[in-house]
């Protein structure tokens, strides 16, 4: 059997990755390596969690070095009703994610879609995923302006082994800077208290926590069928929460809603 310079390029890279485990360039390195096989335009390395919000271990610096402020609304609340994050706690699962994958039916026609994907991700997005005890899940994300073609994919998927070997063997180098956090309460516990106490103050209005689940789950690209298969109710009953949360909220919008949401997040 022959083996092609390429090869050859590609198990001294990985090597050389291996070596780099415990140093603080592994994450540039390694998206410096995809970045020859694979285009794209942005990335983070993040874990998901069910007791807290997403922890970034590093992430692709902005063009003047300055926070960017969508991802920070991202980190504060935004997380929520990502596809990706969605699909983590849902179906946790080891292994390369795609956008077209994991989305909502209706993804492209939420606020979320319109106000932090298309400007913050642009086109398109893959992840890897590496499933860890705990209900954790740690992820290299890559985000793209153009989508990635069947052989983007293809190519992905086939040196998607070593990427999540290197994962999972990256991850004990970031919790001695990033250690988990053991808090009794969940996080589907806290965004519900969240935007409860945020409706309370803003419209004097108490949901039902199916009326929030519904709200969310809108917010997220949901149709009315998927909102009825997640929560084993009725399209008709999905309706009739929908109905009453708008009136409660004195809303007449998704729109508005979202607003409502993104509030909650920034309290």
């Amino acid at each position: 059997m022959s083996i092609s310079l390429q090869d050859v390029a590609w198990h001294r890279a990985v090597a050389q990755l291996i070596e780099a485990l415990d140093r603080p360039n592994f994450w540039a390195q390694l998206v410096r390596l995809l970045g020859q096989y694979v285009p794209f335009d942005s990335w983070v390395a993040l874990q998901f969690s069910a007791r807290e919000r997403p922890q970034v271990f590093a992430e692709c610096p902005a063009e003047d070095g300055s926070p960017d402020q969508l991802f920070q609304d991202y980190l504060k609340g935004l997380y929520l009703l990502d596809p990706f994050y969605i699909a983590s706690r849902e179906h946790p699962q080891t292994g390369l994610l795609r956008l077209a994958e994991v989305a909502p039916e209706h993804f492209e026609l939420t606020e979320y879609y319109q106000r932090y994907f298309r400007l913050n991700v642009v086109a398109d997005e893959i992840q890897f995923n590496c499933q860890l005890p705990g209900e954790r899940t740690l992820c290299l994300s890559l985000g793209s302006t153009q989508r990635f073609s069947a052989e983007h994919i293809a190519l992905l998927s086939l040196i998607q082994p070593w990427v999540v070997a290197l994962l999972r063997q990256r991850l004990p180098f970031e919790l001695n800077d990033h250690p988990v956090s053991v808090e009794p309460a969940t996080q589907d516990q806290d965004w519900r208290s969240r935007l409860e106490t945020s409706v309370q103050q803003l419209k004097g209005a108490q949901l039902t926590a199916r009326e929030l689940d519904v709200g969310r789950l809108m917010l997220s690209g949901c149709s009315g069928k998927e909102i009825a298969r997640k929560l084993d109710i009725s399209v008709e009953t999905v309706r009739v929460h929908k109905k009453h949360m708008y009136s409660k909220l004195g809303i007449k919008s998704q729109s508005e809603l979202f607003s409502i949401f993104l509030q909650a997040q920034n309290a």
